[in-house]
């Protein structure tokens, strides 16, 4: 935005006039104070597009003065200016509505376009609330941007997607396999003033860790052996948009302090290139592990964890979903017979009755597993479940990730070149062969999903969705 008016809230001198002097440069109009209490007065006597906000200043927290922004004109946004040291500080104030946050030496380039972008995503809100119907009732609506069912915890989900939205701020999504992470971004992405823009998915666990960097970052004809053309890379891809990291836990050491700083500096350098190239994106990641206990074993960098977990979003399982869980059954379950030819016409009783009893460690891609096995498998019109090789033995008790393979009868895995090591490849495509081991592991397994992951070193969701599109679960 051109020409906004902007607060600087800063108590050291030489600091506040070397950012005044670069915005007023740019043709911005600014204002300054020096502590908490001229602040206040300015805000309640002017009208400002962005604040630009120091936390630790003379006579208080910083943190404080959004009690005064909720009663502001014009509904400024603020980016935060912290040291190192003070970066939960950063965060809490990016939680609390901040639209970004700079650590402190801050370069010219990167003040300026915060403050500019800051400064139009501010005049965007005053429009938008002026002009926009009131939100989507999901307390009453069984869909939402993608997901099926309003059960309470999803309801505090659907709540934090439409509230944080519109921020720059980092989402952390965390949740088991299956319980719709991916589907979490699109709707985080679809309800933000960046729907126009695109939205781009990279799979950290999926890509081999030597082609992450350059699928990330992108490359130029001639940085390493097969590098036959330039390449953008996600990062680019995504300019404008929203950048989606699944999996980031996955993530080589080293590409985690490349990705920490593009997060810091908002600039990309692609493999075999010495120019840094501006990028705007919105970052949101996801992990199917405990982000912190990866963090205290030394495989995820604590720096980065601070920097991506600025708003945490937890996504419950299938099995605290209630009545959810039928709802889901049954949109599928359409989705799945017209995609198969089949007409079907709901479900048997006791098909209706394992739909809630069961706990679906494996959650929604489980369920859609099992759902296309009973429709393929089924001699009639009723979806029977309860003869899916998904249900456990009486009283046998099954792993958390488990899917218990059927008898022998049913050929799982296949009984010709069982044992890949021993088998003889001849004439087979390599989704063969990849599909041969994976139900063996799968098999050598007695059915746990995770473990099969751990032998083959891939994640779960991995093995999943090659279920899925195999139609073999």
């Amino acid at each position: 935005m051109e020409n906004a008016k902007v607060l600087i809230v800063e108590d050291s001198p030489s600091l506040a006039l070397g950012y005044s002097a670069q915005l007023e440069e740019a043709g911005h109009e600014v204002t300054l104070c020096e502590n908490l209490a001229e602040a206040r007065n300015a805000l309640a006597s002017q009208e400002f597009d962005t604040v630009l906000l120091d936390l630790q200043l003379p006579d208080g927290d910083g943190l404080t003065i959004f009690d005064s922004l909720k009663d502001a004109d014009g509904f400024p946004s603020v980016v935060v200016v912290t040291a190192d040291g003070s970066l939960s500080r950063a965060i809490a104030a990016m939680r609390l509505g901040a639209y970004d946050f700079l650590v402190k030496p801050v370069s010219g380039t990167r003040l300026l376009t915060t403050v500019s972008r800051a400064a139009d995503q501010g005049s965007k809100s005053d429009a938008t609330a002026a002009t926009e119907p009131d939100k989507t009732d999901f307390e009453n609506n069984d869909n939402f941007h993608g997901f099926i069912g309003s059960s309470k915890p999803m309801q505090i989900v659907f709540r934090t997607i439409e509230s944080v939205a519109n921020s720059k701020a980092t989402v952390f999504v965390t949740g088991e396999s299956g319980t719709g992470k991916e589907v979490t971004a699109e709707a985080l992405h679809a309800t933000s003033k960046r729907s126009k823009g695109p939205f781009v998915a990279i799979n950290c666990g999926a890509i081999p860790e030597n082609l992450l960097e350059s699928e990330l970052f992108g490359h130029v004809k001639g940085a390493f052996t097969g590098a036959v053309e330039n390449r953008i890379g996600a990062a680019k891809a995504a300019d404008g948009g929203t950048l989606f990291l699944d999996e980031i836990c996955e993530m080589d050491l080293k590409l985690q302090v490349k990705l920490l700083r593009f997060l810091q500096t908002e600039m990309i350098q692609r493999v075999g290139s010495s120019a840094a190239e501006p990028v705007d994106v919105r970052i949101i990641c996801a992990t199917n592990r405990d982000p912190e206990l990866e963090v205290s074993a030394g495989r995820f960098r604590e720096d980065l964890f601070y920097r991506l977990n600025v708003i945490p979003l937890s996504l419950p399982p299938l099995r605290d979903r209630g009545e959810d869980v039928v709802l889901i059954a049954k949109e599928l379950a359409n989705r799945i017979a017209k995609e198969e030819q089949r007409e079907m016409k709901g479900f048997t009783a006791q098909s209706e009755a394992f739909l809630t009893q069961h706990s679906w460690p494996g959650n929604v891609r489980e369920l859609q597993n099992s759902l296309r096995r009973a429709i393929v498998t089924a001699s009639g019109t009723k979806i029977d479940l309860t003869s899916s090789r998904l249900v456990p033995v009486a009283n046998e008790p099954v792993a958390s990730g488990a899917i218990v393979p059927p008898t022998a009868s049913e050929n799982w895995p296949p009984a010709q070149n069982s044992n890949p090591a021993a088998a003889d490849f001849t004439g087979m495509t390599l989704e063969q062969i990849e599909r041969m081991a994976i139900e063996q592991a799968i098999s050598q397994s007695a059915g746990n999903i995770c473990k099969a992951a751990r032998q083959l070193d891939v994640s779960p969701s991995t093995i999943y969705r090659k279920l899925e599109r195999w139609g073999a679960a």
